[in-house]
């Protein structure tokens, strides 16, 4: 089918192309009634503004932009990204608003797609995810004619933009010292990916907080995946002194190491403690259910979509707390026996 033009309608509705246009755009130049009757016309052909007018324009492109800098067989079992994206799908929805979203093989993948984006005028702001320690995108978005901008994550790894964050660093201690209250003494931690800042936040709090409460506390790195949760898991308690609790940073790694300890025979949580990040339905349908961090992604995904809307209006830059994951102690934590 072809495109609707200005033409067609202007043909439709016995008016020139030019009193089209200033209807279609709010502008003064033709009456009330006839502009109702244009913009009638015009919906009922299913007319939409061409990507190419809109850049010429200036006017908003109704469409926010995402970018996931993330192997696609992670995204496809980590249930974080889905919930997220439903709540920023939540509030895009009520303002009409679309998502486009690309997964990019590395960052500098996704500094080129926010450069084409920008040039091309696709979208009228991004929501950035995963900030890194001396992360190239936050000076990129900090110029200020960037594409106005939400970072997902702690202020500290983006200072000059907005930012939408959950106190990791207290969640990561409160899991400690729940586990040394359960007599806890030899723990472990199996994190995420290096680079990315949220990991740098839990892997300090989870050294400092067990240094002063007197615990030994071991880390082992991994990319999110059920394999390398799995190895990391054997790798730890295949030691000479393996840790009687593990906390894992997602929930997949988590039910990885469920598995694992039953390989091994040892009986969780008798034998082995278990906690994992991001309380999702996963969490709830193993047995024994698995202790969790929890914190309402869906309305996580939501708050960082209203404040890129602020963004865009213009509001001034700001940080802003969403929430602190808590304990959810379920069966896979007890005392050390």
């Amino acid at each position: 089918m072809a495109r609707i033009t200005i033409a067609d309608i202007a043909r439709r509705a016995g008016v020139s192309t030019g009193a089209v246009s200033y209807a279609l755009n709010g502008r003064p130049g033709v009456s009330e009634a006839t502009r109702e009757r244009i913009l009638a016309i015009a919906a009922d052909l299913g007319w939409a503004p061409s990507s190419a007018a809109r850049s010429l324009s200036g006017a908003r492109t109704e469409t926010v932009g995402l970018v996931l800098a993330r192997d696609p067989q992670t995204l496809g079992f980590e249930s974080f990204y889905m919930q997220f994206v439903a709540g920023i799908e939540s509030v895009l929805t009520e303002r009409d608003y679309g998502l486009l979203l690309q997964v990019a093989p590395d960052l500098d993948a996704e500094v080129r797609t926010y450069r084409k984006w920008r040039a091309a005028r696709r979208v009228d702001g991004i929501v950035v995810v995963d900030p890194r320690l001396d992360d190239p995108r936050i000076a990129m978005l900090s110029v200020p004619e960037a594409l106005p901008a939400v970072v997902v994550g702690d202020p500290g790894l983006a200072e000059g933009l907005t930012t939408v964050w959950t106190d990791d660093a207290a969640a990561m201690r409160e899991s400690v010292r729940y586990l040394h209250t359960l007599g806890h003494r030899d723990v472990a931690r199996v994190a995420g990916s290096e680079g990315f800042g949220h990991t740098s936040i839990r892997d300090e709090a989870f050294r400092s907080e067990t240094t002063a409460l007197g615990m030994r506390g071991q880390l082992r790195s991994t990319d999110y995946t059920p394999e390398q949760g799995a190895l990391a898991t054997r790798d730890l308690l295949g030691s000479g002194r393996r840790p009687t609790a593990i906390v894992y940073d997602n929930d997949v790694m988590a039910l990885s190491g469920l598995g694992v300890a039953a390989e091994l025979a040892l009986t969780v949580p008798d034998d082995l403690s278990l906690i994992a990040w991001d309380d999702s339905p996963l969490c709830q349908a193993t047995f024994p259910q698995l202790t969790s961090l929890s914190h309402d992604v869906v309305a996580y995904g939501a708050h960082v979509a209203r404040r890129l809307f602020d963004r865009m209006a213009g509001e001034p830059v700001g940080g802003f707390h969403d929430s602190t994951p808590q304990l959810r102690v379920r069966g896979t934590t007890g005392p050390l026996t």
